[in-house]
C-alpha cells in the first residue's frame, strides 16, 4: 500500500478519534450551567446539546480552511511533506486531549490544534531548510506567524475580560434579586429573561451562524451594523413572551432561558471547533486526492489548497453525529464538566484541588483589597449590600431524588448571558477570545462574586483555577513542541516511525483509560457518602452511621494490606496503601461534613443528644490520622530499606493484626447494618487487643535490654502498636455513639 494512502486512512481514524476526545473536552463549555444548576433532568440536558451540535456542524464547512492554509501555506509544499504534518499534528493534538480529559482539566482545543500545526510546520520547513542548504529566515515565509501570536493575545485576553465581566455582571444582578431571587423573579423576570435572551439569540447569530451557507457576507455586515436594533428588538419580544409565561401558567423562566443557552453554546462549540478535529484528516484526504490526479504525485506543490472547498454536508452530519453520541456516554466529558461545576459550587464541599503559596498569596491579597474597600464605602451603603447579598437566603431547591444544585439559575443564566455576549462582542470586533476560556472564566466570576468561594475554600477554588489556566499555556508548549519531534521523527524514520508512535500512543491511550476508570471508580465510591434528606434527621443520622460502617470496614482492608505490607517488606503493597490514606482521609471529611449539616437541623432542646452526636467528628478524625501514621510508619521504613522487623515481632504483630482486624470487622457490620446485638463480644476483642498489647510491651522491653531490637524497629514497634489501640478505642467510641443515638429513639425528631 502506498506509504500516503495508509496515512490519510491513519488520519481519518484519528480524525474520529478526536472528535470523541474534542466532545470530550469541550462539553463542560455548554453544559456546565445546566448540570450545575439541574436545570432539567439530564437527558433533557444532553438533548439539547445534542441538537445544538447537530445544528452547529452544518455551519462549520467555512472553517475548514483554518487547517490547510491558516497556520502555513501549503504552496510551498509537497504532498508527502504536507501528510508529515498532518499525521504528527493529528497525533500530537489526539494525545494531548486525552491526557487533560483523563485529569479532568478542560483546555482549548482550538490553542491545541494551532500549536500542534504550527509545530509539524516549523518542523517540516526546518527540514526543508536544511536539506536544500537554504538560510533558516526563510522560514518566515512557510508559516503565518500572525496567527500564533493571535491566539496567545486570545488567551490573555479571554482570562481577564471574561473573569471581569463574569464578577460585574454576577454582582449587579445579585443585588437586584438576591439570594432569594423567587420572590423578586415575578417582578422583574420577563425583562431580565428577555434581556437574557435577545443577547443569547444574537450570539447565535454573529457566532454560531457566521460559518453558514445561507448567511451572506452581506447578511453577517448588516447583523454587525445593526446589534442595538437587533438586540432591542429581541428583548421587547421575549419579554413580552415570558411576561405571558408568567402570567398563565407556573413554569420558571429562568429554565427555557437556560437551556436555550445552553443548545446556543453547543451550536457555537459544534460550528467553530469542528474544524479541531476532522480539519486536518479532511485537508489530507484533500491533498492526496488532488497530487495523484496529477502527473507528478510526490513532486507537485500543494497551492491547490489555497482555494476554498465546500464540505460535504454528509460528512458534516456524520461528524456530529458521533459528537452527540459520544456526548451521552462519554465519562471523560463527565470528569471535565465535573472540575468546572466543583470549582463554581455554592455548598461545602471536598475540594478537589490542594493550596498552594501562590493562591494563599492571591487570596490574602484580594482580601487586603476588599478591605480597603470596604473601609471608603459609606456604612448605609455597607449595610444595604450586605443585606441584599445575605448568603444564609440562600436555599437550594432539593430535587424529588435528594440531589442539590451547585448553583441556582440566576448563577446559569449570567454565566450563559455573560459568556454569550463576551464571545459575540469579540467576534464582532475581530478579537480573537476562545470560547473554553471564556465559559471557564465566567463561571468561575460568577462564582466568586456570588460568595461561593468564601474564606474555607478561597485557596483551594483558586489553586484549581490556576491550575487550568496553567494548562492553557502548556497546551500551547506541550502541543508545539510534541508536534515538532514527530515531523521529524516521521520525515526521517517513515514507516518505522509511524508504527513506533501508533503503538506507544495505543498504549498512551490505554493507560489513561485505565486511570480514568481507576479515578471514575474513586469518584463513584465517595458518592455513597452524599447525604441527602437532609431536612429528616433520623434519616440523616442513620445514614451517617451507614457511612461509618463502609469508613470502618476500608480501613480494615487498607489495615490489613499495611501489615501484610510491613511483614513481606513489600514496598510496592504499602505504596499503594500509602495512596489510600488519602482516600481514608476525603472519605472521613465528608461523613464529617455531613455530620455538620445534620447537627444544624438537630433540635436545640435535644442538647445532650447534639453533643453526643457531635462526639462522631472526633471518633472519626484520630481513627484517619492514626491509620495514616501508621501506614507512613511502615512505607517510609521499607522505603528507606532499613532492617526488616525480628521473626518474634512478626508474629506479635499478626496478633495485634488478628484483634485489630477482628474489630473493626464486627463494628463495621455492628454500625452499617444498625445491630448492637454485638456489642459484649466487640467490648472482649477490644479488650483482648489491651492485653495482648501489654504483653507485648513487656516482650519488647526485654528486646531493648538486650539489644536484639535496634532503635528503628523498636520505634516502628511501638508506634504500630500504639496506633492500634488509638484506633481500637476510638473505633469502641464509635460503637457507643451509635448505641446511645440508638438508644434516644431520634425518630421522634422529624415528627
Amino acid at each position: 500500500m502506498d506509504i500516503n494512502l495508509f496515512i490519510v486512512i491513519i488520519l481519518i481514524i484519528l480524525g474520529i478519534f478526536g472528535l470523541i476526545v474534542g466532545v470530550s473536552n469541550d462539553a463542560v463549555n455548554f453544559l456546565n450551567s445546566s448540570i450545575g444548576s439541574m436545570v432539567a433532568p439530564i437527558r433533557i440536558i444532553m438533548l439539547i446539546s445534542g441538537l445544538g451540535i447537530l445544528a452547529g456542524v452544518t455551519f462549520s464547512s467555512g472553517m475548514m480552511e483554518v487547517a490547510r492554509k491558516g497556520i502555513f501555506h501549503p504552496k510551498y509544499f509537497t504532498m508527502p511533506e504536507l501528510m508529515v504534518i498532518f499525521l504528527s499534528v493529528m497525533l500530537a493534538n489526539v494525545l494531548l486531549l486525552d491526557l487533560f480529559n483523563t485529569f479532568g482539566l478542560p483546555t482549548s482545543t482550538t490553542v491545541a490544534i494551532v500549536f500542534s500545526l504550527l509545530g509539524g510546520a516549523v518542523g517540516m520547513s526546518l527540514i526543508k531548510i536544511v536539506n536544500s542548504n537554504g538560510n533558516y529566515s526563510k522560514l518566515v515565509q512557510y508559516i503565518n506567524t500572525g496567527k500564533a501570536l493571535t491566539i496567545i493575545m486570545g488567551i490573555i485576553l479571554s482570562v481577564g475580560i471574561a473573569f471581569f465581566f463574569g464578577v460585574v455582571v454576577q454582582f449587579v444582578t445579585r443585588f437586584i434579586f438576591t439570594f432569594d431571587y423567587q420572590k423578586r423573579i415575578k417582578r422583574y423576570g420577563a425583562l431580565w429573561s428577555g434581556t437574557a435572551l435577545s443577547v443569547i439569540v444574537y450570539f447565535i447569530l454573529i457566532k454560531g451562524a457566521k460559518g453558514s451557507s445561507f448567511i451572506t457576507p452581506e447578511m453577517m455586515n448588516w447583523i454587525k451594523t445593526h446589534t442595538i436594533l437587533i438586540l432591542l428588538i429581541n428583548l421587547i419580544f421575549w419579554a413580552i413572551v415570558f411576561a405571558l409565561i408568567q402570567l398563565f401558567t407556573s413554569v420558571n423562566i429562568l429554565v427555557p432561558v437556560v437551556l436555550i443557552g445552553t443548545f446556543a453554546l453547543a451550536m457555537a462549540f459544534a460550528a467553530n471547533d469542528l474544524v479541531n478535529f476532522i480539519g486536518v484528516p479532511l485537508a489530507a484526504l484533500h491533498s492526496y486526492i488532488i497530487a495523484s490526479s496529477s502527473s507528478d504525485p510526490a513532486g507537485i506543490l500543494m497551492e491547490a489548497l489555497q482555494k476554498p472547498v465546500q464540505t460535504d454536508t454528509i460528512i458534516l452530519l456524520f461528524s456530529g453525529s458521533i459528537m452527540a453520541v459520544t456526548l451521552w456516554f462519554s465519562k471523560k466529558a463527565q470528569t471535565v464538566a465535573k472540575t468546572e461545576v466543583s470549582l463554581g459550587r455554592q455548598d461545602e464541599g471536598t475540594e478537589r484541588f490542594n493550596s498552594s503559596p501562590v493562591s494563599r498569596g492571591i487570596v490574602r491579597m484580594v482580601a487586603s483589597m476588599f478591605n480597603l474597600v470596604k473601609a471608603v464605602i459609606p456604612e448605609p451603603l455597607e449595610e444595604r449590600i450586605s443585606r441584599r447579598l445575605d448568603i444564609r437566603q440562600y436555599k437550594p431547591d432539593t430535587l424529588k431524588d435528594g440531589r442539590v444544585p451547585s448553583f441556582d439559575l440566576i448563577r446559569a443564566s449570567v454565566n450563559l448571558v455573560v459568556a454569550s455576549a463576551v464571545v459575540s462582542f469579540a467576534t464582532s470586533m475581530k478579537l480573537p477570545l476562545s470560547t473554553t476560556y471564556v465559559t471557564f472564566m465566567v463561571a468561575m466570576g460568577t462564582s466568586l462574586s456570588d460568595q461561593a468561594w468564601d474564606r474555607e475554600s478561597a485557596v483551594y477554588r483558586v489553586s484549581g483555577v490556576l491550575t487550568v489556566i496553567a494548562g492553557w499555556f502548556m497546551t500551547a508548549v506541550i502541543a508545539f513542541s510534541f508536534s515538532l519531534a514527530l515531523a521529524y521523527a516521521i520525515f526521517y524514520l517513515k514507516i518505522y516511525a509511524i508504527l513506533a508512535v501508533l503503538i506507544v500512543a495505543g498504549l498512551f491511550v490505554y493507560h489513561n483509560h485505565h486511570l480514568h476508570l481507576t479515578r471514575a471508580k474513586m469518584d463513584k465510591e465517595m458518592e455513597i457518602f452524599n447525604l441527602i434528606k437532609i431536612d429528616d434527621t433520623a434519616f440523616a443520622v442513620k445514614t451517617t452511621f451507614e457511612h461509618s460502617g463502609i469508613f470502618l470496614n476500608e480501613v480494615r482492608k487498607v489495615l490489613s494490606d499495611c501489615f501484610d505490607g510491613l511483614f513481606a517488606q513489600n514496598r510496592h503493597l504499602l505504596k499503594k496503601t500509602k495512596d489510600s490514606t488519602k482516600k481514608i482521609q476525603i472519605w472521613a471529611n465528608i461523613i464529617i461534613a455531613n455530620i455538620f449539616k445534620t447537627m444544624r437541623s438537630l433540635h436545640l432542646d435535644d442538647i445532650e443528644h447534639t453533643k453526643n452526636y457531635a462526639h462522631t467528628i472526633g471518633a472519626l478524625q484520630e481513627i484517619a490520622e492514626s491509620v495514616r501514621d501508621t501506614i507512613m510508619r511502615c512505607y517510609l521504613h521499607v522505603e528507606n530499606n532499613h532492617k526488616g522487623l525480628l521473626e518474634v515481632q512478626i508474629e506479635e504483630l499478626k496478633l495485634v493484626k488478628k484483634y485489630l482486624m477482628e474489630l473493626l470487622d464486627h463494628t463495621s457490620k455492628a454500625v452499617h447494618e444498625k445491630n448492637v446485638l454485638e456489642y459484649h463480644e466487640i467490648e472482649d476483642i477490644n479488650t483482648k487487643l489491651k492485653e495482648t498489647a501489654a504483653q507485648l510491651d513487656e516482650n519488647q522491653i526485654k528486646r531493648i535490654q538486650d539489644e536484639t531490637s535496634k532503635t528503628r524497629l523498636s520505634i516502628l514497634f511501638y508506634g504500630i502498636i500504639g496506633d492500634s489501640l488509638k484506633i481500637s478505642e476510638q473505633t469502641i467510641n464509635l460503637l457507643n455513639i451509635f448505641r446511645e443515638s440508638f438508644k434516644a429513639k431520634l425518630t421522634s425528631n422529624s415528627r
